[in-house]
């Protein structure tokens, strides 16, 4: 590849004010008010500032913020992309970032809670419009998880609620609680922000329990089996599956009662597993393999009160470790042999599903990662609820542009969000009027033509041929 004129002939301008590089802002925002998040923002967030007019127009102000996030804004500054080229022509109602941040700084915790709600019922809506969660699966399930975001200073040497947490760098510690089945991505069904040291566990009961009347009010009616990790085996956790009609799968720490229970399982019980390294075994047609499972019935929280007790399966998967060779002789009490990786559900997976099944609990960290490469690349702001309802707004953005992928192709229906915007939303574009008609010029021999041409008509546009 080389540059097709010399040097000296080759000549730019900033000059053209019909040029737009996110023609597929579009069809996503467009997506965005047939979900009617206009207008539940416009009801459900009452913010008054009487002294900077912060609180007017917030549906206008939040879509701002959503649409510039979609377009790939990691910042408040970032936002006026929204604001280059042609786009003024294409929207109304964008806001420069100077004005979108003194509405985030409006927010307090009510005003959060709020917005949370506005999102939530564009999530539901979003899902009936664009059928992007799939409704006909037997099982659905709902991952909640926690990640320390480190602190990038912007508004000050400060931000509020900043401090050391299990990482031990100084950032903000924010939960996640996502939908996913077999045939659809990870979907942000709710978030919560914290301080730093705040405890992974901390609040993730309340926050489930709204998660799970989300889902329910997106019209599943299918079973869910909440995952996590061994911070969220709590009594509170169970409850709150409980409540919900939920089944839960919860990672367990060993400690004495774990490892009593597992020194009653007798040798016979363990089932070994198709793993890393696994055999087959050809004559004795099983495979032969370092990790093997086994399940014993267990009751949990025996420290809690009657009510709380919890009769369920225990599910263990023991790993042989790298070099048992150098367990000192006579000392296997001291380093064992096996490593033991302990579930607690009341699933109804059979042992040989319930197991792998957990550890697809690990597609949680694919929403972690697409944020951290996008929206939540940092939080921008010194204020701390300003962040909360940046994180909000960030998980509104994360739905709407998975949901355009849904629309455009199966591709996208599963791809990264950074590969929906690369393909769907920066799209390079000029505009024109043609016979008082607005029309989009797109590249040609645009490789994802076809998508972008799915994606485009879903949402009620047309296209000339």
């Amino acid at each position: 590849m080389k540059v097709s004129h010399r040097s000296a002939e080759l000549f730019a301008a900033f000059d053209d004010p019909n040029l737009i590089t996110h023609a597929g802002l579009i069809p996503a925002i467009r997506l965005a008010e047939r979900c009617d998040l206009h207008a539940r923002v416009a009801e459900k967030v009452k913010l008054t500032d009487a002294t900077n007019g912060a609180g007017a127009a917030a549906d206008a102000k939040s879509l701002s913020i959503v649409g510039g996030m979609v377009a790939g804004a990691d910042s408040i500054d970032d936002l006026d992309v929204l604001r280059h080229g042609g786009l003024p022509k294409l929207f109304g109602g964008v806001r420069a970032p100077s004005t979108l941040g003194t509405f985030l700084r409006a927010f307090t915790w009510g005003h959060i809670r709020q917005l949370e709600s506005a999102i939530s019922g564009c999530t539901c809506n979003l899902a009936a419009h664009t059928g992007f969660v799939p409704a006909g699966d037997e099982v659905v399930f709902v991952d909640i998880d926690s990640k320390i975001t480190q602190i990038t200073q912007v508004y000050g040497p400060v931000k509020q609620g900043a401090s050391f947490g299990y990482t031990k760098q100084r950032g903000l510690h924010f939960q996640i609680v996502t939908l996913k089945t077999t045939h659809c991505a990870p979907v942000i069904v709710a978030t919560r922000l914290r301080k730093g040291s705040a405890g992974s566990g901390k609040g993730a009961a309340s926050l489930l329990r709204e998660a799970l009347a989300t889902v329910r009010a997106m019209g599943i009616t299918a079973q869910i089996v909440v995952r996590a990790d061994s911070a969220y085996f709590s009594h509170k956790v169970v409850a709150a599956c409980r409540a919900a009609g939920a089944r839960f799968s919860l990672a367990v720490g060993v400690k004495k009662s774990i490892r009593a229970a597992i020194e009653g399982i007798g040798e016979d019980a363990w089932t070994p597993v198709k793993y890393t390294n696994a055999v087959w075994d050809t004559d004795e047609a099983r495979w032969i393999s370092d990790a093997e499972i086994a399940e014993v019935e267990f009751t949990a929280f025996t420290s809690k009160r009657k009510a709380f007790h919890t009769t369920a399966r225990l599910i263990v998967r023991r790993v042989k470790r790298l070099n048992p060779a150098t367990v000192p002789q006579g000392q296997s009490e001291l380093f064992a042999v096996w490593r033991h990786h302990v579930i607690f559900t009341d699933s109804r997976f059979e042992l040989a599903q319930a197991e792998p099944m957990h550890r697809e609990h690990a597609c949680v960290e694919q929403a972690f990662a697409d944020l951290e490469d996008s929206t939540l690349a940092h939080l921008p702001s010194g204020k701390f609820t300003a962040n909360a309802a940046w994180l909000t707004l960030a998980a509104a953005a994360y739905n709407l542009t998975r949901a355009a992928g849904h629309l455009a192709s199966t591709f996208h229906a599963k791809a990264r969000t950074g590969t929906i915007r690369r393909h769907l939303i920066n799209v390079p574009a000029r505009t024109a009027r043609p016979r008082r008609r607005l029309v989009l010029h797109l590249p040609e021999h645009w490789s994802w033509t076809d998508d972008f041409t799915d994606l485009w008509t879903a949402t009620g546009q047309r296209m000339i041929t």
